[in-house]
């Protein structure tokens, strides 16, 4: 995993494969990684390079106590596309990631060929500024919630129906997420970032094709609001993939991938 001094922090990435390349950007709290399992095989099957980084507060990318912005997190981004040499390219935000990617396309809209904006949003509702609260408090509590806990409130709010009511995908969720729980106070920098101003007018000025991708029983950023964005983005594509959550692109991961691929493929030879 390379690690370089970009926009003043050092910034870890991964990059694989060959081809047109595409950048893949993280939601809160998660590490580059979580792209592994399903986007970044798809992908190089397709026949594109794939870059994944590690957003600043998750190491080791540096963890930056001191505090950062919004802002700081779109220049990284930026950064590392230049210091690859890669753009304009393909990117591809999830989440808080998505929020980035749409900012870059504000600010540094000749870094960017083509982007997919998963489950992210143009402006935070009265849900998504009490969650970043609570986080906030939970964080700077320092009160530790047992792994078996945060577990089953992590799939209650982030998995859909269809997975929560199959017992056998359900045990293996769970599993996974007790053995896998991150204290948010080691990424405390990302929390409430997603809190944004209404941002949907300024999308208006985006000009390069986007996909928007709604995860259908999103608890977290509930469908609606991806759509937004959707419709304020000049030319832009929606769609909703059912039977997932907040989670979506690791519960219906082939759905995802093929949405991406697809996407890129049909508006490819005009971007």
């Amino acid at each position: 995993m390379p690690v370089v001094r970009i926009n003043g922090i050092n910034l870890s990435f991964d990059d694989y494969g060959s081809g047109e390349p595409v950048v893949m950007v993280t939601g809160t709290g998660a590490p580059g990684r979580v792209w592994r399992a399903h986007q970044v095989p798809a992908l190089k099957a397709a026949g594109y390079r794939v870059i994944t980084l590690d957003n600043r507060g998750i190491p080791p990318t540096d963890q930056c106590p001191e505090g950062f912005t919004l802002d700081d997190m779109v220049s990284d981004v930026a950064g590392l596309i230049e210091y690859l040499g890669t753009g304009p390219c393909r990117v591809v935000g999830y989440s808080l990631g998505g929020i980035i990617v749409q900012e870059l396309l504000v600010a540094r809209p000749g870094l960017v060929r083509q982007a997919v904006l998963m489950a992210s949003s143009g402006r935070a509702d009265a849900l998504i500024t009490a969650m970043s609260a609570a986080d906030l408090e939970l964080s700077d509590s320092e009160v530790k919630v047992p792994s078996r806990y945060a577990a089953y409130v992590h799939a209650l709010q982030n998995l859909s129906p269809r997975t929560l009511n199959d017992e056998e995908q359900l045990r293996d969720w769970l599993s996974v997420f007790e053995m896998s729980m991150i204290d948010p106070s080691g990424f405390r920098g990302q929390l409430a970032l997603d809190v944004i101003p209404n941002r949907l007018p300024h999308y208006r000025q985006i000009s390069c094709p986007c996909l928007v991708i709604g995860f259908r029983d999103d608890l977290i950023v509930r469908p609606h609001l991806p759509r937004e964005v959707a419709e304020s983005i000049p030319g832009a594509t929606y769609t909703e993939i059912a039977d997932c959550g907040h989670y979506g692109y690791l519960e219906r991961p082939d759905a995802v991938n093929a949405a991406i691929i697809d996407f890129f493929a049909t508006h490819g030879q005009n971007a």
